[in-house]
């Protein structure tokens, strides 16, 4: 790619070319930053148009996490003094969706801490998964850990499109921020989830002492793995996990990440997560670097944007944050009110019908 120019690049990318492990891809990390940043943007604006997907979550279970990833709030091993709670019950959670559906979000996610929801706890989030489904008409998400093949097959049928599951950095680099479970189950439960329908949303977390090498890695491996929704968090360093003392990512190796991201996952969703107070602007350069959607309202322990600021900034810089019926992955913009029509029926998400496979889509 060194002969390459970045502008050519991003051509033949949106021509169809896409890059590989076979590719040297080492010029992302030293290339003019200014160049990648608005070549990305070209790459976005051809796969993924003006519209910017926002999604929300509720963290539906807090504290009390048995892994031990060095970044997280939320787990045993760390001493933040974190809010702990048992499963929320079903009006809190319904309310939170029914306010952020009214507010223009796309999609919502309930989000349980813990290496696995199970028994009782899995049993009422179907509960309230059923009730959402039929009183409301926001996209459903999941984020509930090691869960197997039948609660897939469970929340699908509860209504829920799309299941979150970070791989977190590269391969190389899982061992040094978490020994509780291994890598190679983060991929075989991303399987398992696409091949019960579900689209699966990952990505990871960047500011945790790895390399610029691990950050493509990641990007590799997620392209590999068909994911068509991926959250790119900055960590955010909380007191009292391992990681409390890491440098903050400066705003250029942040835009640096999401712009390469991009090229190598050009038909994705790049999707800003946590980490946006290390941006100016509440983030708008990055949403000229090849960013498609965000997380927005807050995180789960530290905070994100509000949804009016985002709506607000979005709409200033000529984005759309038109809601669409679908999975994380893609949506099927085709005006079919049915919910058995969504992105799991649709080959594209610009499919007009013609390539929907469901009878009721016509």
């Amino acid at each position: 790619m060194s002969n390459l120019k970045i502008s050519e690049l991003a051509s033949k990318i949106i021509d169809g070319f896409r890059l590989s492990r076979n590719d040297d891809l080492s010029f992302f990390k030293d290339c003019n930053l200014d160049e990648l940043t608005a070549a990305a943007d070209k790459i976005r604006e051809h796969f993924k148009g003006e519209n910017v997907d926002l999604c929300t979550i509720i963290n539906g279970r807090s504290g009390r996490c048995g892994e031990n990833c060095k970044f997280c709030a939320q787990s045993a091993h760390n001493h933040t003094g974190c809010e702990e709670y048992s499963f929320l019950d079903d009006e809190k959670i319904i309310q939170a969706a029914k306010a952020n559906q009214n507010e223009g979000v796309n999609r919502f996610a309930i989000v349980t801490a813990g290496k696995a929801l199970t028994g009782e706890d899995f049993d009422k989030a179907i509960h309230v998964y059923e009730r959402m489904h039929k009183e409301l008409s926001i996209n459903l998400c999941a984020s509930m850990g090691f869960i197997t093949r039948e609660q897939f097959k469970r929340l699908k049928k509860a209504g829920v499109t799309s299941y979150h599951h970070n791989i977190e950095t590269s391969r190389r680099n899982f061992p040094n921020i978490c020994t509780s479970h291994t890598y190679d189950m983060k991929i075989e439960t991303i399987k398992i989830a696409q091949e019960e329908g579900l689209c699966v949303c990952s990505g990871g977390i960047i500011g945790m002492g790895e390399t610029f090498e691990d950050r493509i890695d990641m990007a590799l491996s997620l392209s590999e793995l068909n994911i068509r929704s991926i959250p790119i968090n900055a960590l955010m360093a909380i007191p009292g996990t391992p990681f409390a003392q890491n440098k903050p990512l400066t705003e250029e190796e942040i835009l640096r990440t999401i712009a390469m991201f991009r090229f190598i996952n050009p038909q994705a969703n790049i999707r800003l997560a946590a980490g946006r107070k290390l941006l100016s602007e509440n983030g708008k350069r990055a949403f000229q670097s090849g960013a498609s959607a965000t997380i927005t309202g807050n995180m789960l322990t530290t905070s994100g944007s509000t949804i009016k600021s985002d709506i607000k900034m979005l709409y200033e810089m000529g984005r759309s944050v038109k809601a669409i019926k679908g999975s994380t992955c893609d949506s099927c913009d085709c005006g079919c009110d049915s919910d058995c029509c969504d992105s799991t029926c649709c080959d594209s998400s610009d499919c007009g019908c013609a390539s929907c496979a469901s009878e009721c889509c016509d």
